[in-house]
């Protein structure tokens, strides 16, 4: 099972970690992902890779969150419908990509949340905000 890199409204302290992921991780630890940036339209952010909109140095800073075994693929489940993603379909409004994120113990093999084809593309129509900071 794979932890879940998170850096927006998944976040402990925002609502959607309260919602869906309040008492059901066994470790929340801080974590970035260099090569990364992240992008918003309102009141959620969008993580891209693509070279084109990462400004060199950039990183996106989050935690990553190791969820109870027993609750895995039910929160797994809850995060996809959260995000709008569906396994092979073409108009998702996040992806679901495995990235390796970095903490103070070293790089771990995670899932990450990305902006989907759409997103990405009103990203580089200049439809969205740079959050330079790497921090939602």
């Amino acid at each position: 099972m794979r932890p879940i890199f998170v850096y927006g409204t998944l976040k402990r302290g925002h609502a959607n970690y309260q919602r869906l992921l309040a008492g059901l991780t066994v470790a929340e630890e801080p974590a970035w992902l260099p090569g990364a940036a992240l992008y918003t339209a309102g009141p959620y952010p969008f993580l891209v890779r693509a070279v084109d909109l990462v400004a060199p140095g950039a990183t996106v800073y989050g935690e990553l969150i190791t969820v109870q075994p027993d609750q895995y693929d039910r929160v797994l489940a809850a995060l996809d419908d959260l995000e709008d993603f569906r396994p092979g379909r073409a108009d998702n409004l996040y992806e679901r990509d495995i990235i390796m994120a970095q903490t103070v113990g070293g790089a771990r093999e995670a899932w990450v949340y990305v902006a989907g084809a759409a997103a990405e593309a009103a990203i580089r129509r200049g439809g969205f905000r740079l959050i330079a900071s790497g921090v939602w």
